[in-house]
């Protein structure tokens, strides 16, 4: 039986279309024409001998084969660049100082630092979760080298926007929040210390609805906010990444909530052209961060090649 090999750029031009949620655009990354990008998407269906995309309404969607492809596509690259990395650069060395939101220490980071040091094992990274003011001030005064914040309009010397995340009413996993707009009392809410982007985005939902609310729990730390939220204090609201199992998200319809906006997510550098170490860094993290957020995003993408 003949062996099927998956052309490595063909995979490379899925993966990256996956995530940008347009061909387009990953044409426009890429260097390649739309005609050459929609080539490609035909010889993967064809490697693959079943279809990777079915119709979504006006766009397409994944197949259970494309969602299993997609996965695989991810590591095959992963681990393609991490070789190419190996042995054909220079081995690095240095120190990286990365902040992070604490939404994404605990599923991100480890993923993160497990790519780097397998490829750079001589590298030191000392990394730092704390809340967004405390990251921007440490990347603006050169205390930080990266910093995944999300946005809250204040723009850095040398940051970008790389995606935006969805915001969510969050509940206990287990039970009932114990509060829905018919009861006419004020929704208990448990929230971080102010100031909080997620917070503020909360209560201005609220009051434009008309819904009446309360400050029921107020933690310094996420890890006491899902505790909160877990045992019933409050309902809390952050976005889908980083969520511990105790709690869910909550559709705004069951209780009787305003829907939510997007979050901005940025990194934010302290130089314009950092050391290789760092830059390798970055990579990885704009990688596994995009990866994050396709996870809970519908895989739905513009039909435009």
């Amino acid at each position: 039986m003949r062996r099927t090999v998956f052309d490595l750029d063909v995979l490379r031009t899925f993966a990256a279309g996956m995530e940008l949620g347009n061909f387009a655009k990953a044409a426009d990354r890429l260097g390649r024409s739309t005609s050459a990008v929609s080539a490609q998407l035909k010889k993967l269906e064809e490697q693959a001998g079943t279809p990777i995309f079915r119709k979504a309404g006006r766009g397409l969607a994944l197949t259970e084969a494309g969602e299993t492809m997609l996965a695989y596509a991810r590591r095959l690259l992963e681990l393609n660049d991490e070789a190419a990395v190996a042995v054909q650069s220079v081995e690095l060395e240095g120190w990286v100082r990365l902040g992070l939101q604490e939404d994404f220490g605990e599923n991100l980071l480890p993923d993160v630092l497990g790519r780097f040091a397998r490829a750079h094992p001589k590298v030191r990274i000392e990394a730092r979760v704390v809340r967004n003011a405390e990251l921007l001030e440490r990347v603006t005064t050169g205390k930080l080298d990266l910093a995944l914040a999300w946005s809250d309009a204040t723009l850095t010397a040398h940051c970008e926007k790389i995606g935006e995340v969805p915001m969510r009413w969050i509940g206990p996993a287990a039970g009932e929040p114990g509060w829905n707009a018919a009861s006419g009392e004020p929704l208990p809410l448990a929230s971080l210390e102010a100031p909080c982007l997620l917070r503020t985005a909360a209560t201005n939902a609220l009051d434009r609805a008309n819904i009446a609310w309360r400050l029921a729990f107020v933690s310094p730390s996420l890890g006491g906010l899902w505790a909160a939220t877990a045992a019933g204090l409050g309902v809390t609201i952050r976005t889908p990444i980083g969520l511990p199992a105790k709690v869910r998200p909550l559709k705004p319809a069951e209780l009787g909530l305003p829907e939510l906006p997007s979050l901005g997510l940025v990194l934010h550098r302290a130089e314009a052209d950092p050391d290789p170490a760092t830059a390798r860094l970055a990579s990885i993290l704009l990688r596994a961060v995009g990866e994050a957020i396709s996870d809970f995003m519908p895989q739905r993408i513009s039909q435009n090649a």
